[in-house]
């Protein structure tokens, strides 16, 4: 378990049990605990910590044996695969996780299955090449849709959990002990724990879907660009972490119904990307809003990371968007900021101020303010790839769902990924801009900093 770390609607873990019965064997799960991945913080292994506490707790309940070991993962699973008669894991979108199964499917005498359980639509079946945009993805996903948007079905254990003999040096990781746990980390500890703003696992992620699809959702459409009303699910880190299943999320959002007698009729997820619209009422085009950005947006993200072998270098992007921004290097800027000054908060911009506190404060950002955010910080250095390295590393480092797919794909964005040319401006070129102005316009822009004030 590396990258779904839940014990619900998990195809991975689904079908170890599955295989497991087959063998006559009990299945073991095993979560390598290592603090060697790139850019992980302390505020990011505390919510993955809280999460693997969860799922200690969801398998026991379920019978079968949860094992956290410390150590370098290829390790660890090459230790502990000489007994086993299979090795199931989670797919892998980014290098570092890649390169881990690699390595461990080299070393070992039994078989390495991949099995693809935090995407809808496996990222091979939607689409065999990098998709240009998401014009292009959504009709490769609806065809398959009916085929993959249902339940996950669920295999109990028929072995009784075995007592696993570990290696001289080896021993479990107490989860129930995670500040212990942290402490003995060689981890960056600068950023500050959100614990008051967020807290990781499948209990908490199930909380905070109840609370938006009984009372957020409902004007979500109307409100998701709307900063100040936080009409958001706040999914995102749950969604990383794989401390929630998208799949989960468009089920429970297919089957929201009106309370009184004029609920529309159903909406597949067919209907819901790219079908015909039709009559609505409201509540159909709330769940259309939120599925485009689970079911198309997210999963072109994943098509990037996987057929983009470079997907964190500024050197992917657009031929086109590199060129027109390369055209406008000269242009003179408003402000020229350092990291230092933008880690503080300390522009001009007041709106900009507030969405980099939210963002250092909470690990979150309402997702407006992010194209916001990136594209000022593209206007206020002279190299748009320094801006590129700015951005992602400030990403990376205080979003609590940084490292992710959608992390370079929506940082890509503010550069013109996956988007078309725009009306040639200063710096931004033929690149989509973003203003304080157009902040004013589109919404209550001060009841948002007024809002991170009080944070």
């Amino acid at each position: 378990m590396q990258g779904a770390q839940r014990v619900e609607d998990n195809h991975a873990l689904e079908y170890a049990v599955q295989r497991a019965n087959e063998h006559g064997l009990p299945p073991l799960v095993l979560f390598c605990l290592t603090d060697g991945y790139p850019e992980a913080n302390r505020r990011h292994y505390r919510f993955m910590l809280e999460g693997l506490q969860d799922v200690a707790a969801g398998l026991s309940a379920r019978g079968i044996e949860f094992l956290c070991l410390s150590g370098d993962p290829v390790e660890l699973v090459v230790e502990l695969a000489h007994r086993a008669a299979m090795v199931v894991t989670e797919r892998a979108y980014l290098q570092v996780p890649k390169s881990w199964r690699e390595q461990v499917a080299a070393r070992i005498s039994c078989s390495l299955l991949s099995v693809d359980t935090n995407l809808i639509v496996p990222v091979h079946i939607a689409s065999r090449k990098r998709e240009y945009a998401a014009r292009t993805l959504r009709p490769r996903l609806r065809e398959h849709f009916a085929q993959y948007c249902r339940p996950v079905p669920r295999h109990e254990p028929q072995q009784a959990p075995a007592a696993v003999k570990l290696a001289r040096g080896l021993e479990p990781v107490d989860l129930r002990h995670i500040d212990t746990v942290l402490d003995r980390l060689r981890i960056d500890r600068t950023p500050s724990e959100v614990t008051p703003y967020f807290r990781g696992g499948e209990q908490e992620a199930e909380r905070r879907l109840r609370i938006f699809l009984n009372r957020t959702f409902f004007s979500y459409a109307g409100f998701r660009n709307e900063p100040r009303k936080q009409a958001v699910s706040a999914m995102s880190p749950y969604l990383h972490f794989g401390h929630v299943s998208p799949l989960r999320l468009a089920l429970e959002v297919l089957q929201v119904t009106r309370t009184d007698a004029s609920a529309p009729r159903q909406l597949t997820l067919e209907d819901a990307i790219g079908g015909e619209r039709g009559p609505d009422d409201g509540l159909r085009e709330n769940k259309r809003a939120f599925l485009e950005e689970l079911c198309v947006r997210r999963e072109l993200a994943h098509n990037y990371v996987e057929y983009e072998p470079h997907y964190d270098r500024y050197s992917a992007l657009p031929e086109w968007t590199r060129q027109t921004l390369t055209s406008h290097a000269g242009d003179v800027r408003p402000a020229i900021y350092d990291l230092q000054t933008l880690e503080a908060a300390a522009t001009d911009d007041d709106y900009w101020n507030a969405a980099m506190t939210e963002m250092v404060k909470t690990g979150f950002m309402h997702n407006y303010m992010r194209m916001y955010w990136g594209k000022r910080i593209l206007t206020w250095t002279t190299d748009p790839e320094q801006a590129y390295e700015i951005i992602l590393a400030l990403n990376n480092k205080y979003f609590l769902d940084g490292r992710d797919p959608n992390s370079y794909a929506n940082v890509g964005w503010i550069f013109g990924l996956h988007d078309r040319p725009w009306p040639e401006r200063a710096v931004f070129g033929t690149v989509r801009t973003m203003s304080a102005a157009g902040l004013e316009r589109k919404c209550d822009i001060s009841g948002y900093v007024r809002w991170v004030d009080q944070l």
